[in-house]
């Protein structure tokens, strides 16, 4: 009998970061700058661990290599292939790109990265960067070049409860003021393009650009991709498919009142954003508040959720199998 994993995040301190992170979902912080919350990873930039069972201690990428039927893994020399992060952007992050699996492999030995945002909560008039203006390559270096940052930048206005798809090649940073949970591929290679000329206090210089690289992975032109969101209703719970992409599939469970729900991929990944629930497996019940975050193995094919609560979840999707 397998037992979910609940998991303990890795904190980031990050020049535009704040205290949403304690002060929203009670994680402990390591300074007022606290910018990412690692919730499920098994990448060595930040490892969490499990916090419950027989696997109490254990990283979730020793896990994968050690115990790899938790997962249905029939590749132990692989990475875990994805990561979910909290984000506060306190301040704007830089503006970024990341590189798909054949340049990041090539270039960084890592995978590349696509990722997505769910929008957790948004401050009046909160914005991010989502894409360009260039139609062609030609302009687009040219007003990086030039630092035209005004005519290629496009902004967004955001709320609670917007979903973005960023496929890799995507130029985009948060903006100020905006809390989100990140589903992304296991990856920690970013380009940047553009910091806001900003002094990073602890070095008292700027932060390097990746100019050259950004150039060579950005999409151009660029084009949103939005998915179609899809809901369904098991007793009561409301399922909505926010994304169903070749690395990863993400769906926001809100759970009022009792539901029974069987597995549809070989693990999933839950974080509850809001609320609480119980979550039962095999018998035993377990009480999860808002901020925690956990793995359904395997060898759980069903389990019962109660409470008034709202969880980002996903599944590995086939590229990531």
């Amino acid at each position: 009998m397998t037992e979910p994993l609940i998991l303990k995040p890795a904190l980031h301190e990050k020049i535009w970061g704040g205290t949403a992170l304690r002060d929203v979902y009670d994680f402990d912080i390591p300074s007022e700058s606290t910018g990412e919350a690692w919730v499920i990873s098994g990448h060595p930039n930040g490892p969490v661990t499990v916090t419950n069972g027989k696997y109490a201690g254990k990283t979730v990428a020793e896990l994968w290599r050690d115990e790899p039927a938790l997962f249905a893994n029939e590749d132990v020399n692989r990475p875990f292939p994805l990561l979910v992060k909290i984000l506060d952007a306190h301040r704007d992050l830089s503006v970024q790109v990341h590189p798909d699996d054949e340049y990041a492999s090539e270039h960084a030995g890592e995978l590349g990265k696509t990722e997505s945002w769910y929008i957790l909560s948004a401050e009046p008039g909160a914005t991010i960067y989502y894409g360009h203006t260039a139609q062609d390559k030609q302009t687009f270096d040219q007003e990086v070049d030039e630092a035209d940052w005004d005519n290629l930048l496009q902004k967004v206005p955001v709320k609670a409860g917007d979903f973005f798809y960023v496929p890799s090649g995507t130029l985009h940073a948060l903006g100020e003021g905006v809390l989100t949970l990140e589903t992304q591929q296991s990856s920690d290679v970013t380009y940047r393009v553009y910091d806001f000329d900003r002094v990073d206090a602890k070095t008292g210089a700027k932060r390097d650009l990746h100019l050259a690289d950004a150039k060579n992975v950005t999409t151009v032109p660029f084009i949103p991709n939005k998915p179609t969101q899809k809901v369904s209703h098991i007793e009561d719970l409301t399922f909505t498919e926010l994304v169903t992409a070749p690395y990863f599939n993400v769906v926001k469970w809100q759970i009022a009142g009792r539901a029974t729900v069987d597995a549809t991929a070989p693990y999933t990944l839950a974080t509850v954003v809001d609320g609480d629930v119980e979550l039962t497996v095999f018998g035993v019940t377990y009480h999860l508040a808002k901020g925690i975050s956990f793995i359904l193995p395997n060898d759980v094919e069903t389990w019962k959720l109660n409470g008034h609560a709202t969880l980002i979840t996903s599944t590995p999707g086939p590229k990531s199998l």
